[in-house]
C-alpha cells in the first residue's frame, strides 16, 4: 500500500523485525477461523469506529473496498454503532469513512 502514512513507513523501516512479527500475527488471525475478508474487513471497520481510531478507520476503510465492500456497506457498519458510541462518536467515524469513500 503506498498511501501508507509517511510516520507508519518510518517507523516500520527503522523497526523491520517487529512490524515483520505484527503483520505475520494479523496473518495468523485472519486465517484463524472461517469469517470471509468481506465479512473480517466489515469487522475491523466496526472495530476501529468502537475504539475512534482516525488512522484505523481510514486504514480499515480502504481494506474494505479491497475486500468488495460496496460503500453502502461500509457507510451501515459505521451507522450500526449509532446506538453503542452515540451520534457525536458515530458522526466523527462517518466524516473519517467519507474521507476515503470521497476521495
Amino acid at each position: 500500500m503506498s498511501d501508507l502514512p509517511k510516520s507508519y513507513q518510518k517507523t516500520r523501516d527503522e523497526y523491520s523485525k517487529v512490524f515483520e512479527a505484527y503483520e505475520k500475527l494479523g496473518a495468523e488471525v485472519h486465517g484463524a477461523g472461517p469469517i470471509n475478508d468481506k465479512n473480517r474487513s466489515l469487522i475491523k471497520l466496526a472495530i476501529a469506529v468502537g475504539a475512534r481510531m482516525e488512522g484505523a478507520v481510514h486504514s480499515h476503510t480502504r481494506k474494505a473496498l479491497e475486500a468488495g465492500c460496496t460503500k453502502e456497506e461500509i457507510k451501515q457498519t459505521v451507522l450500526l454503532a449509532l446506538p453503542t458510541i452515540g451520534m457525536p462518536n458515530m458522526m466523527a467515524s462517518m466524516t473519517w469513512v467519507n474521507d476515503i469513500l470521497e476521495s
